[in-house]
């Protein structure tokens, strides 16, 4: 099944061309020789087995296939495997689903959707009635006016089934398209919503977070089967009238129809089979052909496409896949012109047995004439229709797999959503408490925290520090609410510095309060495709924009300067690209982040190097704005690398695989020989030539504590 977004521009969306028995292209050995110019080829082997598909040029740029590492795969090959009568009997289904959608949606749209399909049906079988009329006057015996005065009724009625019909067809178009964008926002809604509300531990299992984005690629697929269910419910019903009226005729017409539209509905099913089986193939081929042509006009692939000639070596390979490509559609188009050639053949030779049979119907008195001439007008309406519920079917059912893994998606993240209810936090909170606490990540043989005490205060510093993988990031995802313990506690304490007041355990709380609480400025902070003012406003998604308190934030985050300084000022759009687009350097982006937190206003700020790309200047102001902030009552966590900056820090916690291994104030720290922070201190120190520190050469704690060890 080709997939719908992503990567490439999801190029798998593609049609054709196919795969099958091709003449595939030959595997390599990645060497290769020289064409005719001097010009580097892949040498070709012996051809592989029919149907591999893979050429020289994807084997040494991609060791193979370019395979989507993704949910979508299971369903490829599903409509291939799957025999048309088993799709048949699964229409029922498919249209329930959409209909149930529709009648959540818009009951009256549905309704009128629904009458305008039957009211159809009824029209085509009384314009058969119609036509069967007119032409029983026209072979009457009498005079020529007076059989045109006898089908003038008929003849009113046809005319009044044109006019039904195209009223029927304008008032299913216009509730069709009032039905499939509501039926397509709820299906995305539902979705969407359910994957933003389940647990982020949840989203660390494969196969949870699978299952979630394999729900993304069926969220439009509703609208798709609505307009496919329409459509399939016209024809059906369409051909059901034909047949009924054909019967009433003459019992020998039903037969006929059948023997004349059976073969081209088999060579409609053979040929749309072949045509997803070769797209599904070579789904992979064209990826990799756009994955090639991509980097070819990607600015930060420039240097080397140029400067390492890079760009020869994808145009090179591109040649050759599309060559190939090229040939396999020939291939088909031979291959579908033949299917086409029998089912024509066959349905020809029906067509001749059997106006054969009417013929002699007709000639023996058996037939009116007129029957015989609605007849061949029913027919002829039947076939076409039939080749066109074929292909319709075989969509269908694709899109059926598509929506049917959204709503799968949407029962796994309700089975993992984050509660609504709970116990409001004190008011107002004066200090996270993290007491006994171990996590581990879904999958992991070690824990990424274990038996872990913290404390973070309002109006302090609290630094987290340690090397990479010592536990940091996670134990800030767990004071943010973002992280469950899998055993400890979490409690959120109210009352003022004189005195403990009301303790509620995280998970107890109502977790959209902590959210509330706590603002957040991640090392890998999303950089959205929005305006300046957008981007900072974004931190506070949940309440309406004040622009005084955007630019207040802008200006704290010594960022508002450059934004009113940009083409289009705060309306310019912060990504390269688009009209009014800017490009912002790490250091820019870093700024706009910070601007983003503090626009939140939450009482504890959550930062993870939150300087890793400011020149040493914005560094320093950067921390010196942390510490004010901490000064006017907001609790800081701050983790980061740069232990210079944790100088001026009130607590300083440093991890060591996931344990506390120390604790206490820089000074105290400074002064414990051996210790971890010392070494990691002085190890940066170092790098500058300067001499170990000393304690003494630091402030004192504010609370007089000494280092700890646990």
């Amino acid at each position: 099944m080709a997939p719908r977004g992503g990567p490439a521009a999801r190029v798998a969306d593609v049609r054709r061309p196919g795969g099958g028995s091709a003449s595939a292209p030959a595997s390599v050995d990645g060497a290769g020789g020289r064409d005719s110019r001097g010009r580097r080829r892949w040498r070709r082997r012996a051809e592989p087995a029919a149907g591999s598909g893979i050429s020289a040029a994807e084997r040494e740029l991609f060791g193979g296939r370019l395979r989507w590492d993704d949910a979508f795969v299971e369903h490829e090959g599903a409509v291939a495997r799957l025999r048309f009568a088993r799709m048949a009997a699964a229409l029922p289904r498919m249209v329930g689903v959409v209909m149930r959608a529709g009648w959540e949606t818009d009951p009256r749209a549905l309704t009128g959707v629904v009458v305008a399909q039957a009211g159809q049906g009824l029209t085509t079988a009384f314009g058969l009635v119609a036509v069967n009329g007119v032409l029983s006057s026209l072979f009457a015996d009498g005079p020529t006016d007076d059989k045109l005065r006898q089908s003038l009724p008929a003849l009113a009625l046809l005319a009044l089934v044109s006019v039904g019909m195209a009223l029927l067809t304008a008032w299913s178009t216009a509730m069709s398209g009032r039905l499939e964008p509501q039926v397509e926002r709820a299906v995305s809604l539902r979705y969407y919503r359910s994957v933003t509300e389940v647990e982020v531990a949840a989203t660390e299992r494969p196969e949870v977070q699978r299952h979630l984005d394999a729900g993304k690629f069926g969220t439009d697929s509703a609208r798709r089967m609505l307009t496919l269910s329409v459509g399939v419910a016209n024809v059906v019903i369409g051909m059901v009238a034909a047949a009924v009226v054909l019967a009433s005729l003459h019992w020998a017409l039903l037969p006929m129809l059948l023997a004349i539209a059976l073969p081209k509905a088999w060579g409609a099913v053979r040929s749309a089979r072949r045509e997803y089986v070769s797209r599904r193939h070579w789904v992979d081929h064209r990826r990799a052909v756009a994955t090639l042509l991509q980097y070819l006009t990607m600015p930060h692939a420039a240097g080397e496409i140029r400067a390492h000639a890079a760009g020869s070596l994808l145009l090179r390979g591109y040649e050759e896949m599309s060559g190939l490509m090229e040939t396999e559609q020939r291939r088909l188009a031979r291959a579908q012109a033949g299917t086409d050639l029998v089912a024509a053949a066959f349905s020809g030779l029906a067509s001749v047995g059997c106006y054969g049979v009417l013929w002699w119907l007709l000639t023996s008195g058996g037939l009116p004439m007129a029957v015989g001439g609605t007849a061949v007008v029913a027919i002829r309406t039947s076939t076409a229709r039939l080749t066109s519920l074929v292909q319709q079917v075989n969509r269908m059912y694709e899109e059926m797999l598509r929506l049917s893994d959204t709503e799968e998606a949407v029962r796994v993240a309700s089975g993992h959503a984050i509660p609504r209810t709970g116990r409001p936090l004190p008011a107002p909170v004066r200090e996270i408490q993290v007491r006994d606490v171990s996590f581990t990540y879904p999958g992991a043989t070690v824990p990424a925290l274990h038996r872990v005490d913290v404390s973070v205060r309002r109006g302090e510093v609290t630094a987290l520090v340690g090397a990479n993988g010592s536990g940091k990031s996670t134990l800030a995802r767990i004071l943010g609410g973002l992280l469950l313990a899998d055993s400890g506690d979490v409690w959120w304490v109210g009352g003022t510095p004189e005195g403990e007041g009301e303790r509620v355990e995280v998970r107890d709380a109502v977790r959209a309060e902590v959210f509330r609480s706590v603002g957040m400025l991640t090392q890998d902070f999303p950089t959205w495709q929005m305006t300046a003012a957008a981007n900072i406003a974004v931190g506070a998604g949940d309440r309406p924009r004040d622009a005084a308190r955007l630019k207040e934030a802008a200006r704290a985050a010594d960022v508002d300067e450059l934004i009113e300084g940009l083409p289009h000022g705060w309306d310019s759009i912060v990504f390269k690209g688009y009209e009014r687009g800017v490009q912002l350097s790490g250091g820019q982006w870093q700024k706009l982040g910070t601007a983003r937190s503090l626009y939140r206003g939450a009482p504890f700020l959550l930062v993870d190097e939150p300087t890793s790309a400011l020149d040493p200047h914005a560094e320093i102001e950067a921390f010196d704005r942390l510490r004010t902030l901490a000064d006017s009552g907001v609790a800081v966590v701050l983790v980061t690398h740069r232990l210079a900056a944790t100088a001026s820090a009130d607590h300083i916690y440093v991890l060591d695989r996931g344990h506390i291994a120390e604790h206490g104030t820089h000074g105290v720290l400074m002064g414990r020989a051996g210790g971890l922070y010392r070494g990691m201190f002085d190890a940066q120190a170092a790098q500058y030539g300067l001499t170990a520190s000393v304690a003494e050469d630091v402030p004192a704690p504010r609370d007089g504590s000494a280092a700890q060890s646990p």
